[in-house]
């Protein structure tokens, strides 16, 4: 198990990355999360599960804070928040989730970016910032992720990190109070070594 230190206030940030740094949620990002979850939460809403009507109270974020601590203290799930290196902005959030071990060596990429943020190359940053974190540190062999087969920008951010489309899950999750097919997306660890050696090679 790979122990994630979990950032206080003020501390240095766990993942940097020209424009955007990545560290763990802590309780004194709520009024940043809240106000940006809100802004957003037309352009979220089609893309995610039903929002319960506490979603944006600090009890729940609290809550949400919890959990993410028992996740990454049990090597399961590592959250990220998402900021702009230029102003320590919250840009959204990504996570590395559902991590397998054994025989599988996987885990689950799921993110989400703010409306103001959005098609500025952000999350294709942070992506590239956790798929090293993923195979390097933790030692993962796979990584999956799962879109709306209409969620055109979420298929274009996988497929530009690099991820390959396999098939279709159907009925996959309930998203929006609907189940809903996704397409499924991977990395495969030597798919990663590829990419990077045909580069050096050119």
């Amino acid at each position: 198990m790979i122990a994630l230190p979990f950032a206080k206030s003020g501390s240095q940030s766990f993942l940097r990355g020209d424009r955007v740094h990545l560290r763990a949620p802590v309780g004194g990002d709520y009024k940043a999360w809240a106000a940006l979850r809100a802004e957003s939460r037309a352009f979220l809403t089609p893309w995610e599960p039903l929002w319960n009507e506490d979603d944006l109270e600090r009890g729940a974020f609290r809550l949400r804070i919890r959990r993410y601590q028992e996740e990454a203290q049990s090597g399961t799930g590592y959250p990220f928040f998402v900021f702009r290196n230029s102003d320590s902005r919250l840009l959204g959030g990504i996570t590395l989730g559902n991590i397998r071990r054994g025989v599988a060596q996987c885990g689950q990429i799921g993110y989400w970016c703010g409306v103001p943020f959005a098609g500025q190359g952000y999350m294709t940053e942070a992506i590239g910032l956790v798929i090293p974190f993923a195979f390097e540190q933790l030692r993962l062999h796979r990584l999956e992720a799962a879109c709306i087969p209409h969620n055109k920008r979420s298929t274009r951010l996988l497929e530009k990190a690099g991820f390959q489309r396999e098939g279709l899950l159907r009925s996959y999750l309930k998203i929006n109070g609907l189940w809903q097919d996704h397409l499924l997306y991977s990395l495969i660890e030597n798919d990663r070594r590829s990419t990077t050696n045909n580069k050096g090679a050119r």
